[in-house]
This record gives C-alpha cells, structure tokens and sequence, in this order.
C-alpha cells in the first residue's frame, strides 16, 4: 500500500496546534528579572489562528516564543504577584492569550519603562507591552497596535495634607514620576500655567520608587494612569495610604503594544489576535478580571495617536 504524504506545511502546523494545545499560557525561565505568566481559566478561549501564525518572524517561529518587555510596577497592569517572581496583571493576561492565538509561549522580560523602546529597536525584546501610552513621539520610534484607553489621575497621601485638588496646585510643589512617562510631558506643560512658582518634577526608574517618596513625604503627589491610581486607593494592602485627589482624569489616551517598525508582519499578526481576543468576548474576560472594564475599546487600531 501506497504511504500517505504531508505536505511541509501540513505538518509544521500539526506542530504548531499540537503545543498550542499544551500550552498553559506561557513557559520559560523563572529568573527574577523575567517571568512566565499562566491567565486564569475565562470564560471564552482563544483559538489558534494559522494565517496569523505565518505572519510572525521566521525567528519567533524558530524559537517558538514571543519575549515581551514589561514594568511590572503598575498593578493592575502588571506587577509582581506575592511570590516576588511571576508577572500578573491585564497585560501579561492579555499577551498570554495573543500567544494562544499566534500559537507561540509568551516569555516575559522585567525591564524598566525607560528602557523598553530602546531594547525593542536593538531586537532584545519583540513585543513592549507596559501599559505604554501610543503617542505621537513614540510612534517615530515604533509602530503601536492600540488596545485600551487610560486618562492620568492625580495620587497623594491619604488626608491629602497638601490640597491637591488639580494639576496647577503642584506648582511650587514636589511631585514624584516615573521616568519616560507621559506624566512627565503632562506636567512640562502644566509648568505654563505655574508661573515663578514651577512645579519641582522628580522622576525614578519605577512607579514604586515614586510612591515610595509619596509614602515618605518627600513629594506631595505622584502622576499615575488612571488604572493604577484607583487599584492603589481601593487595594486594602495600599488605601490606608493614598487616596485620588479629585476624580479628575487627564488626558485619555490609548495603550499600545510596540513593535519594532522593521516586523510589520509581527505587528498585523498581533492586531489579527487582539482582533480575535476582541471578538470572542476573551478580551473582556481578561478586562473584567482585573476589574479594567471602563478602558475598553471596540476596535483594535495601529497607531492612532497620529
């Protein structure tokens, strides 16, 4: 009897859904800097997507993983879990059901904000997912595939000792941010409005060496997205001490997932799987899990803030 044959195509595929249908969420080392994340079972599932699959760099299929860079200080997006090693929040949620879709592990990489854009263009990392607002600036540097929308709130100390109630009462005052962010951009412009008394703008390599100087009294108020700000007031283990200064939210602006400009492939493959995610109700899943839902968006866009 004549042996059936399997086209190579065929067969790498079988391949492919064959780990795809092992895969928890993600695999990889368990160094401190960098993390593997498993999404909790949801209630819809993500399917793996072949076309997408094929739009990925032969070297992310080569090696079967996606590396995405991540600053896991910004709960409820991404922050350690109490283990002091795995990466958790929305974000890694969401990147560990792209890799589901594109049929890849998703290895996370602990990177500092500051750092994330220039490690995606020197080819260390493929994919920067940390709650990275799309703006006009960054989109020269990288392409951004928009998935949520997030405004800044103000945090200070509970009691609010200074009160802060708007932008133009931190003139004159110390105000703790975290580098690179587009808080530091919002507050260069507020500084218009301060006159002699301008606004004294720390910043630090991490969100939670800002709070730290909050929490310490060395600044009266820190800049976070809106996200994070309400999970710290709201989170028993923070709300004792920090509280919103007003209900205000500046500036709305999307999130985006950066990819290098050079991988448009790997950038049409992840808005394809965010597009699905979006689709079969597992985006929401995951939004509603980390209690998100109000930075929903209906279309997944490619660098919208332009």
């Amino acid at each position: 009897m004549k042996r059936p044959t399997t086209h190579p195509r065929e067969a790498a595929m079988a391949l492919i859904l064959a780990v795809a249908a092992m895969l928890p969420g993600a695999c990889g080392d368990s160094k401190p800097t960098g993390s593997t994340t498993t999404a909790p079972a949801a209630t819809h599932q993500a399917r793996l997507d072949p076309a997408l699959h094929d739009l990925l760099p032969q070297s992310v299929k080569d090696r079967g993983d996606l590396r995405v860079g991540t600053d896991a200080s910004y709960a409820p997006i991404e922050s350690y879990a109490p283990d002091g090693r795995t990466i958790i929040g929305m974000d890694p949620d969401l990147a560990v059901e792209i890799g589901r879709v594109l049929g890849v592990r998703l290895q996370l990489e602990a990177t500092d904000f500051d750092k994330l854009l220039t490690n995606l263009g020197s080819g260390s990392l493929d994919l920067a997912m940390s709650a990275m607002t799309d703006t006009p600036e960054r989109a020269k540097i990288a392409d951004f595939v928009d998935y949520f929308t997030a405004g800044t709130s103000i945090v200070v100390q509970r009691g609010n000792p200074a009160g802060v109630t708007e932008l133009n009462d931190l003139c004159g005052k110390v105000v703790a941010v975290e580098n690179a962010t587009t808080q530091v951009d919002l507050l260069a412009r507020t500084q218009n409005n301060c006159g002699v008394q301008r606004i004294i703008v720390r910043t630090y390599p991490t969100n939670s060496d800002a709070l730290l100087e909050l929490r310490t009294g060395r600044a009266v108020a820190v800049l976070n997205d809106t996200p994070p700000a309400t999970f710290l007031v709201n989170d028993p283990r923070t709300s004792s001490q920090y509280q919103l200064a007003s209900t205000m939210q500046y500036e709305p602006a999307p999130y985006g997932i950066a990819v290098a400009k050079s991988q448009p492939g790997l950038r049409d493959a992840v808005k394809g799987a965010l597009e699905q995610l979006l689709r079969s109700g597992v985006y929401a899943d995951v939004l509603a899990r980390w209690h998100v839902q109000t930075g929903a968006i209906a279309q997944i866009t490619v660098n919208s803030s332009r």
